[in-house]
């Protein structure tokens, strides 16, 4: 299994305790987290901005982030896919991961339902879904990440 989180997601996962911390952690422990460089860079700059956190703090979440992750190279898509531009690399490194979902609370995401035959999930339906499914499935194609 394989996930990419849209910046709100991993933001809310390290800001906040809930469902996202949660999820976070889950997909931690599956190796199942891929990110790019852009998402990184869009991380670090929210966590700066409107999280509050110096830029050594937010080079700490980066740090784990990049213990936790696979950082895939980006491929561009061939034409412009969300009504929101700047949403198009979450959908990119979902494809450059060969991801099994996107994961995000971003309305302009979500509406697309699924994205190459990726489903676009929210955070707890996501959950739901690995609740539910069985340690085989759970565990098909993880890989320990770096």
């Amino acid at each position: 299994m394989t996930i990419v989180f849209d910046t709100n997601v991993l933001f809310a996962a390290f800001v906040t305790s809930g469902l996202c911390a949660e999820l976070y952690e889950t997909a931690r422990d599956l190796g199942a987290i891929r990110i790019s460089e852009s998402i990184a860079a869009e991380l670090r700059a929210n966590l700066v901005a409107k999280a509050g956190l110096s830029r050594a703090e937010a080079d700490a979440v980066l740090a784990m982030i990049g213990r936790d992750a696979e950082l895939v190279a980006l491929r561009s898509l061939d034409a412009p896919a969300c009504r929101d531009a700047d949403d198009d690399w979450i959908l990119a490194t979902a494809l450059s991961a060969e991801a099994d979902c996107i994961v995000t609370g971003d309305k302009d995401l979500l509406v697309l339902q699924s994205f190459h035959g990726i489903p676009i999930l929210d955070p707890r339906r996501c959950l739901e879904g690995i609740a539910s499914m069985s340690p085989c499935e759970r565990n098909r194609d993880a890989a320990p990440p770096g």
